[in-house]
């Protein structure tokens, strides 16, 4: 899996990266918002890019079968750890581009934080075109850059991103998008800390820190896309 493109921030610092899972949306905004879609009570589902599992014990409540996909061994292993106890839930060690199952597979996949670049995933979206079964829906869950506080930040430490162009990516490929806005809080100030500098190189966040000086937390702006199979 030469191909795969490092996450420094979770590759490297899994720890802090876990600190921030339980700080974006508490109130839960992102699953209510992929609930109306398509719920996954019932249902195979399967977390692309699933890091250390964070999100699948949260699918495996109420879903049939939830299957990991991770290419970065370390992580692979901390979630399958991680669901050792849910016999319903397991975790593979592969890309998006090949995952190891059978046609028609799942219903319901979920990748968060692991397409918003959108050009360059197009090997992961052929594959979901073979795993999904007829009726089935898949979610990508990005950085809306446009606005919002963090995507302020996000673009000024991106310049070349433009988020347009990754707006008409997905429109091309057929899917479907809902804005949210939702919060990135943190308990304490060195938590918000500590994630800033796994997200942000340290001139960038040297500068929100001076910029926010009492924040514990920021407004951000996400988008969910969305592709019915």
């Amino acid at each position: 899996m030469s191909d795969i493109i490092p996450s420094p921030n979770i590759w490297d610092t899994p720890d802090v990266y876990e600190t921030e899972n339980r700080g974006v949306d508490r109130a839960g905004v992102i699953e209510t918002a992929m609930r109306a879609v398509q719920d996954w009570a019932g249902r195979d589902v399967v977390d692309i890019g699933c890091g250390t599992g964070y999100h699948l014990p949260m699918f495996a409540q109420t879903a049939r079968s939830v299957l990991g996909v991770e290419p970065h061994p370390p992580l692979a292993a901390l979630a399958a750890q991680r669901v050792s106890a849910i016999p319903h839930c397991s975790v593979r060690e592969e890309g998006a581009a090949a995952i190891g199952v059978a046609d028609a597979s799942f219903d319901v996949a979920h990748a968060r934080w692991a397409y918003f670049f959108g050009p360059g995933c197009e090997p992961g979206l052929a594959e979901l075109d073979r795993v999904m079964r007829p009726g089935g829906a898949a979610f990508v869950i990005d950085n809306d850059a446009s606005r919002s506080t963090f995507g302020s930040w996000f673009r000024r430490a991106l310049p070349a991103y433009d988020p347009r162009a990754v707006e008409r990516f997905w429109s091309r490929q057929g899917w479907s998008r809902e804005r949210l806005d939702i919060r990135w809080e943190f308990d304490t100030r060195d938590e918000f800390e500590a994630v800033l500098r796994i997200e942000f190189a340290p001139d960038h966040a040297d500068l929100i820190l001076a910029e926010q000086p009492d924040a514990t937390g920021v407004d951000y702006a996400v988008n969910l896309w969305w592709r019915r199979y």
